[in-house]
């Protein structure tokens, strides 16, 4: 079955297909995982769609299967403080600590991979929370533009705001639909930047005191990997940290330049 799946993601039409997807979405299909390539199929098996010309032109011409494609391959599924004891230490150690080393207030912080929001937005709640200035807003980067819409809209299920501490939802959300869904305030919005962005292609700012790029870069090859790590370093200010997510790994961090900071975060000395 492994040598048939191979053959399927090696094939010339498969091939095509990447090579016109990329050009529309910016998506390098040839970056991720055999994962990746397995939804793919499995979605195009779903759709009942027997050639690859066929299933490009459904996600082209159609807004609603190309957000079902990108939402099947991408998992835009999150939640507000995510992997809480994280959040809590970036509020009560790591961002105090920064405000004392640069003597300052303004510090430079970036969600990539951003998702629908949520987690752009507990980062604007707790740059709030720690009495950051709202002169240099969050940036919040992911590649898939309508995932991008619905961050902007800031509109969230309860579910998914399950983590989140109650003064917080009191203070930075409004609630309709009696409790079960909640607006992000519009204080906490404009400290938000959302921005369209491909990390395999697109280049990196520099000078960032705090990156999040949680639960995506797993899906990458480890070629592709490796790339983007080092990109993330030079990203980073001295001084500052990388938070990857609670299932990833930098097993070649040293290597990199990083020096381990804890649980799945890494910093520039």
């Amino acid at each position: 079955m492994e040598k048939e799946e191979q053959n399927i993601y090696n094939s010339p039409e498969y091939e095509d297909f990447k090579q016109k997807l990329r050009k529309i979405i910016g998506l390098d299909l040839n970056s991720y995982k055999t994962q990746i390539h397995r939804r793919v199929h499995m979605l195009k098996d779903r759709w009942n769609v027997k050639t690859y010309g066929e299933y490009f032109d459904m996600i082209k011409n159609d807004d609603k299967k190309l957000r079902e494609f990108l939402d099947h391959l991408t998992i835009n599924v999150s939640e507000f403080f995510r992997n809480d004891k994280q959040w809590w230490r970036m509020r009560d150690q790591l961002i105090p600590e920064l405000i004392k080393k640069r003597a300052h207030k303004r510090l430079k912080l970036w969600s990539c991979g951003c998702a629908t929001g949520e987690e752009p937005y507990s980062l604007a709640i707790i740059s709030v929370v720690t009495g950051l200035e709202a002169s240099t807003p969050v940036l919040a980067c992911d590649i898939d533009q309508g995932a991008l819409h619905l961050a902007q809209q800031g509109h969230y299920l309860r579910r998914q705001l399950m983590a989140a501490p109650p003064e917080y939802l009191s203070k930075y959300f409004t609630t309709a639909d009696k409790g079960e869904t909640y607006q992000v305030n519009a204080d906490i919005k404009r400290r938000v930047t959302f921005k369209r962005f491909n990390m395999i292609d697109d280049s990196f700012g520099t000078g960032f005191d705090i990156i999040l790029c949680r639960n995506v870069v797993i899906y990458f090859t480890p070629a592709t990997k490796e790339q983007l790590y080092k990109k993330f370093f030079n990203a980073l200010a001295p001084g500052g940290y990388f938070l990857v997510g609670s299932t990833e790994q930098i097993f070649e961090y040293k290597q990199i330049g990083f020096e381990n900071a804890g649980p799945f975060l890494y910093t520039r000395a």
